[in-house]
């Protein structure tokens, strides 16, 4: 049983990907982590020192390797922007899971978690745009939505689990 979890960050991709792996038992795998892993550095390190486009390749190469491993994968906020990427999920067997959250929520998520220097970098009306404009490419890749507005993870997980084991 494979699944892939996408959307934009502080949408719960990491956390509701690690309680579906515990309940289907089942490992589970962030690409922004196996990247980090991979590279020996994070990923601020690797767009400050390689740029973008070096780091949207490593993505690349190691979506497609998770891509053909069983369990639950938590895609970064930005996968789906490389069209190879996009078209890797779009052709993945796995059933693709929107997590979508509204820009007030991922805001209070992300600005609680800390750690998202693009989120203190941006105004709120910049946020808004960023995400308007990758929810299009999450939309393409989606096999279906979940809501995660005011939802706890566990009626999140009640709501994806019975999808998964059909």
């Amino acid at each position: 049983m494979r699944a892939v979890l996408v959307g934009f960050m502080g949408s719960g991709k990491t956390t509701i990907g690690q309680l579906l792996a515990k309940k289907l038992q089942v490992s589970h795998v962030d690409l922004d982590q196996i990247i980090v892993e991979f590279a020996g550095k994070s990923i601020n390190d690797i767009f400050a020192q390689a740029g973008e486009q070096t780091f949207r390749r490593l993505e690349h190469e190691l979506l497609q390797q998770q891509l053909a491993k069983d369990g639950i994968l938590s895609t970064g906020g930005g996968t789906p922007m490389l069209d190879a990427n996009l078209k890797l999920l779009q052709n993945s067997s796995a059933p693709i899971i929107l997590l979508e959250a509204s820009t007030q929520t991922i805001t209070r998520r992300v600005k609680d978690e800390g750690g998202r220097p693009l989120v203190n970098r941006l105004t709120s009306s910049e946020l808004a745009n960023l995400k308007q404009s990758r929810d299009t490419l999450y939309y393409k890749c989606a096999d279906w939505v979940v809501k995660t507005d005011q939802r706890t993870p566990q009626e999140i997980i009640a709501e994806i689990l019975p999808k998964l084991v059909v």
